[in-house]
């Protein structure tokens, strides 16, 4: 019914019969297929709380360095479309990409949604004649609203657990606090899992544990004739890209040979007929990781917000390693199937599918939930601010229009000359005309350490943060990348040569006069999430709130 309703709407609004027969050449059934193997696997990851269907346009501008230069994930626009084969102007080019954003979301409509989402599952689960499903999710799931931030993950537990989650690793989770998180996962009906994740020495100790690991490592699940094992391998950088305060007791670290050894064991004890790597590195990581540790059959990837519609293979020493990455703010479900027999990976079949919210009817149970987890605080999420003037945007390497209004804020009302805010790839689209509510603010903000600051700080030393955030991004070894994109600047500009040595990129910074910047002079400046201090400043999102008032 929903999808003859929409039809219906298409027309009314005028919209034009070539666009319109995008989606009435959809069967009643949605995303057919015949069937394939003997096991499923559905794949979410970086959802970032967002239980309800939302805009989020993909990246014009996602720039890779060395071999990564215009190599997948580092595609957009028109070469995306040409390496992986989709046609302009459809809604699979709409879903993965920033062409014609604005026009296409009035056509197409939002994305994603918990209900949504649970209707397209519950299909998948119907239709499959094997009945082997599991649900994995990739983590930045319990992050990114209001409600998850003001319930601690509570929310998003909820939901997720009527999801039927089965299997989960982490990343924002963890910015919650060490012990919020053990909290929370005990309230998980699925398995957390994480193999690099592990107490220091002075933890150890001081528990008298045996074993240093915070999490189970991997999970064995087992059906008729089909062993998988899922090993977790959660955000190797956690400590640093975020405040280390709230973990103290917990390292990170990709852990490349503790992998390797975990999968000769899993592989000796034949325990396992195949091996799964739920990831949370970024996807380039995962690539590099690919090509260096062998016996991984699939890793199902995440952290950097790609939608790779078809999954990439990477030889290393012994076999080849299917490498994936689903996307973000419940945009897609990965479908893996695989074909298992006599021990071992046949074959198997991967779909990226996007969560077309005004194709699938809203799940009944979940969206009751949903209502009812929302409700205490809906006056406050949907109190009016501002209107959109443009199309209000975050994702891109260099800056983002949502992210332009945060540091404009920031000079405005910290009174400041300079600002910076962190390259963060979550956070919804607004179109043009579209209501600013607080609820959209806090999908930008809504993070545990959300204080600014406004400190003079010399010229040089300005340089020194720009260097550090672009060595982040462009470093030529994946291993060093820490994924988001550059850290965003109000008040000023700046050159940048992603491809020069460390600590030569970054020249040509200009105050908004036109001036360069001097070394030696200090600017008074404006920041927020700051992960090496607590700061003591309002909340971002009440500064911006302040700013959106005043335009």
């Amino acid at each position: 019914m929903i999808r003859r309703q929409f039809l219906q709407t298409l027309g009314l609004m005028g919209i034009a019969p070539g666009l319109a027969s995008c989606f009435s050449s959809i069967p009643d059934t949605l995303y057919p297929s015949s069937d394939f193997g003997n096991v499923t696997l559905l794949h979410i990851t970086d959802c970032h709380a967002q239980l309800l269907p939302i805009y989020y346009r993909e990246p014009s501008v996602n720039i890779g360095v060395g071999s990564s230069y215009k190599q997948v994930p580092h595609l957009t626009g028109h070469d995306f479309l040409d390496f992986f084969g989709i046609k302009a102007g459809t809604k699979e080019a709409y879903a993965f990409t920033h062409l014609d954003f604005t026009e296409a979301a009035a056509v197409y409509g939002k994305m994603g949604g918990f209900a949504h989402l649970t209707t397209l599952i519950k299909q998948i689960k119907q239709t499959s004649s094997h009945g082997n499903v599991l649900l994995l999710d990739g983590g930045d799931t319990w992050q990114g609203s209001a409600t998850s931030l003001w319930t601690q993950g509570a929310d998003m537990l909820a939901v997720c657990n009527l999801l039927g989650v089965d299997v989960m690793t982490g990343h924002w989770e963890f910015t919650y606090g060490s012990k919020q998180v053990l909290e929370n996962i005990k309230r998980f009906n699925g398995n957390f899992i994480a193999q690099n994740v592990s107490l220091t020495e002075e933890a150890q100790f001081a528990s008298g544990a045996e074993s240093n690991s915070v999490f189970k490592p991997y999970i064995i699940k087992e059906f008729n004739n089909a062993r998988i094992a899922i090993i977790g391998q959660a955000y190797p950088y956690t400590p640093i890209a975020n405040p280390k305060h709230l973990i103290p007791d917990w390292q990170f670290g990709i852990q490349e040979q503790r992998l390797q050894q975990m999968i000769n064991d899993i592989k000796q004890q034949k325990s396992a007929d195949v091996i799964i790597l739920l990831s949370h590195n970024g996807m380039d990581i995962d690539l590099k990781l690919a090509s260096r540790v062998s016996g991984i059959d699939v890793i199902l990837g995440g952290h950097t917000h790609d939608a790779i519609p078809r999954p990439i293979w990477v030889q290393n020493n012994n076999s080849k390693t299917c490498v994936t990455n689903a996307g973000s703010h419940g945009k897609f479900l990965a479908v893996l199937d695989l074909d298992i027999r006599q021990n071992r990976l046949r074959d198997l079949r991967y779909r990226l599918l996007p969560v077309f919210s005004n194709l699938l009817e809203p799940d009944a149970e979940m969206q009751d939930l949903i209502t009812t987890l929302r409700n205490p605080y809906l006056a406050k999420l949907q109190q009016p601010l501002a209107v959109a003037d443009k199309l209000l945007y975050r994702r891109d390497t260099y800056k983002g229009t949502f992210d332009q209004l945060i540091v404009d804020a920031q000079l405005s009302i910290n009174d400041s000359q300079i600002a910076l805010s962190p390259g963060f790839r979550w956070g919804t689209t607004l179109l043009p005309g579209q209501p600013i509510t607080y609820e959209e603010v806090m999908n930008h903000t809504a993070i545990t350490y959300p204080n600014t600051s406004r400190r003079l700080l010399s010229g040089g030393e300005i340089k020194a943060i720009l260097e550090d955030s672009a060595d982040n991004l462009f470093n030529k070894d994946p291993y060093y990348q820490q994924g988001g994109d550059m850290v965003r600047i109000g008040g000023m500009s700046f050159h940048c040569q992603p491809n020069a040595e460390l600590g030569q990129r970054i020249s040509q910074i200009r105050l908004g006069n036109g001036t360069l910047l001097s070394a030696n002079k200090l600017y008074p400046v404006s920041s927020w999430a700051s992960v090496n201090q607590i700061a003591q400043g309002r909340p971002m999102a009440d500064v911006l709130v302040d700013y959106l008032k005043q335009q």
